[in-house]
């Protein structure tokens, strides 16, 4: 090959290298056209002890982004992926505030804070409404349950009195629809016992036949009743 060829073919690798390079550059350009953007600003709400996954997303920048947590809390149970995978079953209720940091490729890179809030709460939740106390052999009181979720729940609400050798006997009992988004519905329960010393126990029971799930909840009083036996 003459040294003529040689130069030519040179120049050419030269100029198609150049002209490639071009080409990168210009697409970066594009990329970088349109700024970086944090499009996730709210969070849904999450559930104790169930699966949570939702996906931070961002508009613009150059690929791949990159998200990390900046500072702030996750509940247990959640963890931030790198590739904005918010995924967990928390174990913790509670409001949960925090910011991420997403970065994109590009040279040099650009950075986006977004704040966040996470709310987890219980499915079920069931607290005392009146508390349970003793009226002569009358053992009594209420509940208030609430259904957090966006589906109704079948629900069953069974209060128990264990005396002193294992013997149940019933109190309260409640088989109804507990809507969605229903919050502190009351449910009153109280019979008449023979003399003993008993544990109350309130088992609720929320089923959700379409998603096929089970959620429960139950209170014990801190305190055994004692019921004496008359003159």
């Amino acid at each position: 090959m003459s040294s003529y060829m040689r130069r030519s073919n040179a120049i050419s690798l030269f100029l198609g290298l150049i002209a490639a390079g071009a080409i990168s550059l210009a697409q970066q350009g594009a990329a970088t056209g349109e700024p970086l953007v944090v499009r996730s600003t709210s969070l849904p709400k999450a559930f104790l002890n169930q699966h949570y996954e939702t996906h931070l997303e961002a508009h613009g920048g150059i690929t791949p982004l990159r998200w990390v947590l900046k500072d702030g809390t996750l509940p247990a149970g959640v963890v931030l992926g790198p590739d904005g995978l918010l995924s967990g079953a928390p174990a913790e209720t509670g409001e949960f505030r925090f910011t991420v940091t997403v970065t994109d490729g590009g040279r040099p890179a650009a950075q986006r804070d977004q704040k966040l809030e996470l709310t987890v709460v219980a499915p079920l939740l069931a607290q005392w409404g009146r508390y349970p106390k003793l009226k002569g052999q009358r053992l009594e009181g209420s509940i208030l349950v609430s259904n957090q979720t966006e589906h109704d729940f079948d629900l069953t609400a069974v209060m128990m009195a264990v005396n002193e050798t294992g013997r149940a006997t019933a109190i309260g009992y409640q088989h109804i629809t507990l809507k969605k988004d229903t919050a502190e519905l009351e449910i009153p329960f109280g019979d008449n016992l023979p003399w003993g010393s008993y544990q109350l126990n309130v088992d609720v029971v929320g089923e959700v036949t379409a998603t096929n799930s089970i959620y429960r909840a139950r209170l014990v009083p801190k305190e055994r009743f004692e019921i004496v036996q008359g003159p």
